[in-house]
């Protein structure tokens, strides 16, 4: 048998325990939950995808009554930074989350399609993507490396190889 290696992650308590960069991009990931619509669910997503030159691009969830024609807040933000073509600046992204419904005071993490398009995006820009992951409130969830920590069995190109 196999072993696959350690998942690594980093957990706070608080945001102050992290770097300001790294606390203005939750803040910003909190506040792009202000835009989603999310009529259906109730539960509002923000990303916040920092970029190497110190731009912050946002996205939010965008429900559809056609379930599953929405889209994901982590989808929303990369594909805006891949449609200005700034793929390759990617450095981190922070995801958080609240809900009309409940208290959301633990680390939401992205759905399996929104893993496979952060890894994608973490290719093309060259390094190991930082991620923060927190609800409204509670705990943060830091890693280094979509790849290494957050999907380590990915859909690669290869596979679509012969």
């Amino acid at each position: 048998m196999k072993k696959i290696k350690n998942i690594s992650y980093e957990q706070f308590a608080s945001s102050s325990e992290l770097p300001t960069d790294e606390q203005e991009l939750l803040s910003a990931a909190m506040k792009a939950t202000e835009n989603a619509y999310a009529p259906y669910s109730e539960f509002f997503v923000g990303a916040a995808v920092a970029l190497a030159n110190g731009e912050v691009i946002l996205g939010n969830n965008q429900e559809n009554g056609a379930f599953p024609s929405g889209l994901c807040a982590e989808r929303t933000a990369l594909f805006s930074v891949g449609a200005a073509g700034k793929s390759s600046l990617i450095r981190k992204i922070a995801i958080r989350a609240h809900s009309a419904r409940f208290k959301m005071d633990q680390a939401v993490g992205p759905c399996g399609a929104c893993r496979q398009v952060m890894i994608e995006y973490e290719r093309l820009s060259g390094e190991p993507m930082v991620v923060l992951l927190q609800g409204e409130s509670g705990d943060i969830i830091r890693l280094v490396g979509v790849n290494e920590n957050l999907l380590p069995f990915t859909f690669d190109l290869v596979n679509l190889k012969k």
